[in-house]
């Protein structure tokens, strides 16, 4: 293939000649990513003709929204494809992290104990659960939080959650993704076990999963394997790179319901919330979801494949399984985050000429660089790379509509840490 037009981007023969030796070592990971996307399209395509998707659902609704046949099906599709009682899908739900403050709570109420099986959890839910003093945060409602870290071989210490599960335990939170840490992501049928073994302790309690990231990259979901709630943001996998806002909560019905009150307003609930005109948009990318995230899937193994032959640590390693898009790298220095970062922006089809520095972010500790151009302000199936500016510094990168661009990105990265002389080739 003629590679002048990559020689136009900026890209050196070096990389290249890099990127097409790695590109050789992967092509079985390749094919098992193909296979998993072929049959959740398929899971896909069953939802939306069992619930029998017509082109009214496509328009939307203002003022109050009743009767909104659009949002109600999205809703009915999310839960039967996620094998769910019940699914809330709404736009009005700005983000992942409001998704999950809205499922928590909606489901604990003062004197209710939440727990975390899986260590601390990701950044921006310090301020909801109370770990960091914030106006209406659930401590400030007289929730009481605890946590179980995990092993030092990030397996689950099911000794410690034993322990830490007594009465007041209302409901028990697991991040599936590794958010800003350098563990394992959970396989869904790691947090099966999980889950089996918390209910055999208190079959009431309710367990809800952090989805986010891992949508569509295995064949079922953890809501097939006994969650009551799996929470998570339109602008990463499900909205299929299409979707210009929202999140989703899918799970057991009467969780769902207070969900809803909490969203809009007791006694409300989910017969409002105009879908306005973006409805096409969501099913659209839902129902491109399985094939975006296969390409943000090819382009993380990419990247392990491109940074471990550079001696760089990777989780997961190029030969591990995927269980979520995101690709963590240890790069050892800010100035090398930078560099990475500064490439990804620049393989970028919007802002591709701004370069990103670290700065401070509402829900974050430490400064934290992001690079992503994208067509949705912030989306994470798009591509994109982020992490905090401290030790082990470490980029999380993700995303990619096609497995095309994830792989530009990925030589970009490369290409700019070559030009500071951050890496030899």
């Amino acid at each position: 293939m003629d590679k002048e037009i990559y020689c136009q981007l900026g890209l050196d023969k070096r990389v290249l000649d890099l990127g097409d030796e790695v590109i050789k070592e992967i092509r079985d990971s390749f094919d098992r990513i193909d296979e998993i996307a072929e049959y959740n399209q398929a899971k896909v395509l069953k939802a939306m003709q069992d619930n029998k998707v017509d082109t009214s659902c496509l328009t939307g609704t203002n003022g109050y929204g009743h009767d909104d046949i659009g949002r109600d099906t999205l809703e009915a599709v999310y839960a039967s494809c996620f094998n769910a009682e019940a699914a809330l899908v709404r736009p009005h739900l700005t983000c992942g992290t409001h998704a999950l403050a809205v499922a928590l709570s909606a489901n604990l109420l003062p004197g209710d104990e939440m727990l975390s099986p899986v260590g601390k959890p990701y950044d921006t839910l310090e301020e909801v659960i109370g770990i960091k003093d914030c106006a209406c945060s659930l401590k400030e409602y007289g929730v009481t939080y605890r946590q179980v870290d995990l092993l030092p071989d990030g397996s689950f210490d099911y000794g410690g959650i034993k322990e830490a599960i007594n009465e007041k335990t209302k409901l028990i939170e697991i991040q599936r993704s590794k958010g800003y840490q350098m563990r394992p992501t959970f396989s869904v049928e790691q947090i099966g076990e999980l889950i089996s073994f918390i209910k055999k302790i208190k079959p009431d309690v309710i367990v809800m999963v952090d989805n986010c990231y891992g949508e569509f990259t295995e064949i079922i979901e953890p809501t097939e394997v006994g969650a009551d709630m799996i929470v998570g943001s339109l602008i990463k996998n499900p909205g299929g790179g299409l979707a210009p806002t929202g999140g989703y909560i899918a799970g057991k019905k009467e969780c769902i319901d207070r969900c809803h009150y909490r969203l809009s307003a007791p006694g409300v609930g989910q017969d409002v919330g105009a879908s306005l005109h973006i409805m096409g948009s969501l099913y659209q990318g839902f129902f491109l979801a399985p094939t975006v995230v296969a390409g943000a899937l090819k382009g993380a193994v990419f990247a392990a494949g491109i940074y471990e032959k550079l001696g760089f640590n990777v989780l997961p390693g190029l030969g591990e399984t995927r269980h979520d898009i995101i690709q963590s790298i240890e790069l050892g220095s800010a100035e090398a985050m930078k560099a990475f970062c500064l490439g990804i922006q620049a393989a970028a089809p919007i802002d591709s000429y701004i370069a990103p520095v670290p700065s401070p972010i509402p829900g974050y500790s430490d400064e934290v660089i992001m690079a992503v151009g994208a067509f949705v302000q912030g989306s994470s199936i798009e591509l994109s790379a982020d992490g905090p500016i401290r030790e082990p510094y470490a980029i999380y990168f993700q995303g990619g509509l096609t497995w095309a661009h994830a792989k530009l990105g990925v030589l970009m990265s490369v290409q700019k840490l070559l030009e500071k002389d951050l890496v030899k080739i």
